[in-house]
């Protein structure tokens, strides 16, 4: 299961994102939290700013750095959400 999120999260492509939903859909998984937890417990070789909320917007605590992390890979955002 987890490498299975893992390697979702992976092959979403630079400039891509994917909600935490999506990713638990895509793993056959119920729970989008426990995408988030599995994303907590990894380390930053993992592209997890590609990762949001279902809203489209980046993880509170992380926000600053998940929003210039995906503006460098030309995400657009409009009042704290990607624009699509």
């Amino acid at each position: 299961m987890v490498r299975r999120v893992l390697r979702i999260i992976a092959s979403i492509p630079r400039g891509s994102v994917l909600s935490y939903g999506e990713v638990a859909d895509r793993a056959g998984l119920r729970s989008a939290r426990l995408v988030g937890r599995i994303l907590a417990e990894t380390d930053d070789d993992i592209p997890w700013h590609r990762v949001l909320r279902a809203d489209g917007s980046p993880t509170p605590h992380l926000a600053a750095k998940q929003t210039a992390l995906l503006r460098a890979e030309g995400v657009r955002f409009r009042k704290g959400r990607v624009v699509a």
